[in-house]
C-alpha cells in the first residue's frame, strides 16, 4: 500500500521516518518530497509498505500522532487522474 504522510517537520529525514514506521512492519520505500529549486522538504512524503494489514495499522495508529513536534496527517495515497 502506498501511504501519504503530511504535516512533517521540515527537518525530518527519510531514514528517520522509515525507522519510525518499521515498528509497524516492513517498509519498502520512503520518499520525502522536496522543492526542486531550494532542495527543502515540502513537508510531506510517500511510503510504500508491501503488507496492507501493517499499512492499515499505521493509518489507524499514527494519523494525528505527534512526530518531531507536529501532528501527522496519514492517508492512503491515491493516484492522480
Amino acid at each position: 500500500m502506498n501511504i501519504y504522510i503530511g504535516n512533517l517537520n521540515y527537518h525530518v529525514k527519510e531514514s528517520d521516518l522509515k525507522q519510525a514506521l518499521e515498528d509497524f512492519g516492513t517498509v519498502d520505500s520512503v520518499k520525502i518530497i522536496v522543492d526542486h529549486e531550494t532542495g527543502r522538504s515540502k513537508g510531506f512524503a510517500f511510503v510504500e509498505m508491501p503488507n496492507d494489514d501493517e499499512a492499515v495499522k499505521v493509518l489507524k495508529d499514527l494519523n494525528g500522532a505527534e512526530f518531531e513536534g507536529r501532528a501527522l496527517v496519514i492517508k492512503e495515497a491515491r493516484r492522480r487522474d
